[in-house]
């Protein structure tokens, strides 16, 4: 088998089967093209399309999405997940704008450079909105060439990812290289899927290494197993007159820069809390269910606990820092998925007539 053997039965099976009216794909903008590639990041295309679709209508360019605030590209984002991909495209805009007048750059390292990219995040801008060769090495090629070379080793292992790269390199053809990486994409998307790959209908299965053996689907090989982490916080739903407290999250770490409930630990003095950070004190509370919050690195267990509370005075929190939520008026700021589900909680309880 050669390189342009492998890459041409790809490029015949995309003719055919693959995805071609994708929305960033009409027109494939350099911008639209990043944008989509940076949502992609650790999430399925189905859960992308309408995210990028109201972000498009939103922030059409480059210019207005570094004209916004963040806290207006972090409300778009909402649900969506991995915050720091939202931060680091409204840094990028901005360095786009600062440093290469407004135009997205054209040139591989001066993408490669921008925020939140990485190697195959630019290829995949570099081939499919520009039409230049550059290999790709997303989860579903990865998984497509460790398959079709029986290549043994977890992916997230240097050696492994190296290996990785040169399959990848080795088979982009020099011509049509977006087409062959939005195929591989497709490929491993709808085909060659991680549980019940569908060999027979691949187009390379005839000389795939994985499938002549009986057991594509123990490759790549999985990352060792390791015990997930448990943490354990109290969200507090601190209710003044019919509204709840809101905090800005610090811009770094576990959904940085966005909005949600205050928090503190499940030991911890948490009326003491709330008069000396938030200026507030508990007249009322209750304790609802436990919610448990699943990160890729961890599991959150959240104890909601619900409190009516009074203002007492100065509060250590900077101005600006936290605002008072009215459910009756519109939520313009981004939520980490478990605020928003308490905020819903919360708001289904006032209809009810459920008050503490």
């Amino acid at each position: 088998m050669s390189a342009a053997d492998f890459a041409q039965r790809v490029l015949t099976w995309f003719d055919a089967h693959g995805r071609h009216d994708l929305p960033w794909q009409r027109p494939a903008t350099p911008y639209r093209v990043w944008v989509s590639e940076v949502m992609l990041q650790q999430t399925q295309v189905a859960t992308v399309i309408p995210y990028f679709e109201r972000f498009i209508a939103r922030f059409p360019d480059v210019a207005s999405l570094a004209a916004a605030e963040v806290d207006a590209v972090l409300h778009l984002w909402s649900g969506l997940g991995y915050y720091a991909r939202a931060r680091n495209l409204h840094r990028a805009a901005r360095m786009i704008m600062t440093e290469h007048g407004g135009t997205f750059p054209t040139r591989f390292e001066a993408v490669h450079a921008l925020p939140g990219v990485g190697r195959s995040t630019a290829g995949a801008i570099m081939s499919l909105a520009l039409g230049q060769r550059y290999p790709i090495l997303d989860g579903n090629v990865k998984r497509v060439l460790a398959r079709h070379a029986a290549l043994p080793g977890w992916p997230g292992q240097a050696a492994v990812e190296k290996r990785l790269w040169a399959l990848s390199d080795s088979f982009t053809p020099a011509t049509r290289a977006g087409a062959y990486n939005q195929a591989m994409m497709d490929l491993g998307a709808t085909v060659c899927t991680r549980t019940r790959p569908a060999c027979e209908r691949c187009p390379v299965a005839a000389d795939c290494a994985a499938y002549a053996a009986g057991n594509p689907t123990d490759y790549p090989h999985r990352k060792p197993k390791r015990e997930r982490p448990q943490r354990q916080v109290t969200m507090l739903l601190l209710e003044r007159e019919g509204e709840l407290l809101l905090e800005r999250r610090p811009p770094s770490g576990i959904w940085g820069g966005l909005w949600s409930l205050p928090e503190c630990g499940p030991g911890d003095d948490w009326r003491a809390y709330c008069e000396h950070r938030y200026g507030v004190k508990p007249v009322a509370h209750r304790r609802w269910e436990v919610l448990t919050h699943t990160f890729s690195h961890f599991q959150l267990h959240i104890t909601p606990l619900h409190a009516r509370v009074t203002a007492t005075g100065a509060a250590a929190m900077e101005p600006g820092d936290t605002v008072w939520y009215n459910s009756r008026a519109p939520l313009t700021r981004g939520l980490p998925a478990p605020t928003q589900r308490l905020l819903d909680q919360w708001q289904a309880g006032l209809l009810q007539g459920d008050h503490l």
